[in-house]
C-alpha cells in the first residue's frame, strides 16, 4: 500500500509544484478538484469527469449523512465503488454547512444538530460522527470537523468560533482512524485577523495533519482580501505539507492563490455555471444564451481540446440552452470542468518552467481582452 506524502518538484515565486501520493492514487499539484457533493459530479458520467484530467473529486460529508447514508455507502461497497470512481476522493467534513444552514442547526460545544433539509429529520454531527462518516465512505483524505467563520465577523467573534474549530480538530484527530495511504487534514480558521490565523495554524501543527487547508474564505470577503489573508498566512503554513484553499474558486482566484502558494482547489463554479449557461475561456466567461452566439460557428475557446469544443458550436450550444434540453449543461459543465483541469495543468508546467509570474501575467492579459467577436 501507498505511503500518504506530499513532495515539492519545483518551485516559483511561492508557487509550488507539487505530488501527492495517496492509497487511491497520485495526484499532481496544483490540482482542481471537481465537486461530487452527493456522489455525483453533476451531469458527468465519472469517466467523463477522468476523461477531462481530473485526478481527484470532492464528496461531502453532510449530504452524505442525509442519503443515502454513510453505513449504506460502506455496505455497498465504499464511495468509490458506490460512484464508479477509483482515483482519490476528498471528503468535506459538513463544517461548511454549519455556516451555510445556519437556520437549520442549533450548536453546542459536543457539536451541531441540523434539521434536515430534506424532510425535517434531525441529524446529529459531532466531530467523532464527521470523521466516523468519512471512514465509512472510504474517504482518501478526511476533513477535520469545523466551523466555517462567517464573513463580516467581529475579531471576538471570529475568536470565539476559531477557538472552537482548534477543539473540533483536536476531537477530528483522535477520532481519526490512521491506514496505509490515507490522510487527514486540520482547517486553518481565523477570519481575517492575522494573530487568530497563526493561532489557528500553531494549534492545528501541534496535532501533526497529514495536510492543510484554508477555511473560511471565498464567504464574501472579495479576492483583494481573500489575496490579503493568504499573503500573511501562507508564509506560517508547514512547508512540506500540502494546502488546501477551500471552496474556491474563479480562474483568476486559482491563478492567484497558486501565486501565494496554495497547491488544491475545489468549487462548484464549474458545475453550477455548466447549468446556467456560463462557459469559462482563456477570454473570460461566456453566456451562450446571448443572442449574439445564435449563428456562430465557432467553438467556446478555439484552443481547448475538450469534446465540446472540438464538436459543437455556439450556435448550437445556444439552441440547446434556449430549448432548455439537458445536454446544454452537460457539455458546458464538460467543458468547464476540462477548461480548470487545462488551467492547473498550465500553472504546473508554468511552475516547473520557472515562469509562474509571466504566465499569470498572461493570463490576465487574455481575460482583459475578452471574447473576440465573430468576422
Amino acid at each position: 500500500m501507498t505511503e500518504f506524502r506530499y513532495e515539492v518538484l519545483a518551485k516559483s515565486g511561492n508557487g509550488r509544484r507539487g505530488r501527492l501520493h495517496t492509497a487511491h492514487g497520485v495526484v499532481e499539484t496544483p490540482v482542481f478538484m471537481p465537486v461530487g457533493t452527493a456522489g455525483t459530479v453533476k451531469g458527468m458520467l465519472p469517466e467523463s469527469v477522468k476523461a477531462t484530467g481530473a485526478s481527484i473529486i470532492l464528496g461531502n460529508t453532510y449530504h452524505l449523512m442525509l442519503r443515502p447514508g454513510a453505513e449504506r455507502v460502506a455496505a455497498l461497497g465504499g464511495l468509490h465503488k458506490f460512484m464508479n470512481w477509483s482515483g482519490p476522493i476528498l471528503t468535506d467534513s459538513g463544517g461548511y454547512q454549519v455556516m451555510s444552514l445556519t437556520d437549520l442547526r442549533k450548536m453546542s460545544e459536543e457539536g451541531v444538530t441540523f434539521r434536515s433539509h430534506i424532510d425535517g429529520k434531525q441529524w446529529k454531527l459531532t466531530p467523532e460522527r464527521s470523521t466516523e462518516i468519512q471512514h465509512l465512505l472510504d474517504a482518501t483524505i478526511t476533513m477535520a470537523f469545523d466551523e466555517c467563520t462567517p464573513y463580516p465577523a467581529t475579531e471576538e467573534l471570529a475568536k470565539t468560533s476559531m477557538e472552537l474549530s482548534m477543539r473540533w480538530a483536536k476531537r477530528s484527530r483522535d477520532a481519526f482512524q490512521a491506514r496505509t495511504g490515507y490522510g487527514q487534514f486540520g482547517i486553518v480558521q481565523g477570519s481575517v485577523y492575522p494573530d487568530l490565523r497563526y493561532r489557528s495554524i500553531d494549534a492545528l501543527t501541534e496535532l501533526d495533519f497529514e495536510g492543510y487547508a484554508v477555511g473560511g474564505l471565498a464567504v464574501g470577503e472579495g479576492q483583494e482580501m481573500m489575496f490579503k489573508v493568504l499573503d500573511f498566512t501562507m508564509p506560517r503554513m508547514p512547508q512540506e505539507k500540502p494546502r488546501y484553499l477551500m471552496g474556491v474558486g474563479k480562474p483568476s482566484d486559482i491563478v492567484g492563490a497558486v501565486q501565494r502558494g496554495i497547491d488544491m482547489f475545489d468549487c462548484v463554479l464549474p458545475t453550477r455555471s455548466g447549468r446556467t449557461a456560463q462557459a469559462f475561456t482563456r477570454r473570460g466567461t461566456i453566456n451562450v444564451r446571448n443572442a449574439r452566439h445564435a449563428e456562430d460557428t465557432r467553438p467556446l475557446d478555439v484552443d481547448c481540446a475538450c469534446p465540446t469544443c472540438t464538436q459543437y458550436q455556439r450556435g448550437y450550444l445556444h439552441h440547446l440552452f434556449k430549448a432548455e434540453e439537458m445536454l446544454g449543461a452537460i457539455l458546458l459543465t464538460w467543458h468547464n470542468i476540462h477548461y480548470y483541469q487545462e488551467l492547473t495543468a498550465d500553472l504546473r508546467r508554468a511552475i516547473e518552467e520557472d515562469r509562474l509570474d509571466a504566465f499569470a501575467a498572461d493570463f490576465h492579459r487574455q481575460q482583459a481582452e475578452g471574447d473576440i467577436p465573430p468576422l
